[in-house]
């Protein structure tokens, strides 16, 4: 039996949430108009990254329907299309983490977990959130995570 989807939260319990997010030591809380900023930045974000998927998978389509057997064409001609598909996919793949990162931004927001590190449990720091609203490690944790 398939659990029924949780009711979506309203922008009026989004605005409850304003004052459960988490800020650095130093920093002001959250105010309304800078978590409307933040929000208004991950949906255009959203718009972008589904409008991205849905031109590369018909891309895509079209690259394997043409993809043909190969008659006419010499091996320079494949292997084109053969690296062309797989940059596509590649583009592909990455926009499919990219949107899944805003939509756990969106659901964190919408938690109140929106803005602690997930490595450390400190708190990201607004700064950065503002410029990279789908941030989910502090920079001390992002700075180790990208020496490995």
């Amino acid at each position: 039996m398939k659990k029924a989807a949780p009711p979506a939260k309203t922008p009026a319990s989004r605005k409850a949430s304003v004052s459960r997010l988490v800020v650095k030591e130093g920093e002001g809380a959250w105010t309304k108009a800078e978590l409307k900023e933040v929000l208004a930045d991950l949906k255009e974000q959203r718009s972008h990254s589904v409008a991205v998927l849905d031109a590369q998978e018909a891309e895509l389509t079209g690259l394997m329907r043409d993809s043909g057997d190969g008659a006419g064409q010499d091996q320079a001609d494949m292997g084109a299309t053969s690296f062309e598909r797989d940059h596509e996919l590649t583009v592909l793949n990455s926009e499919r983490d990219k949107l899944a990162q805003i939509e756990r931004a969106l659901q964190r927001i919408d938690d109140g977990t929106y803005g602690v590190c997930e490595s450390c449990g400190n708190p990201i720091g607004k700064l950065r959130l503002m410029a990279f609203p789908r941030a989910t490690l502090c920079m001390t944790c992002k700075q180790r995570e990208e020496r490995r």
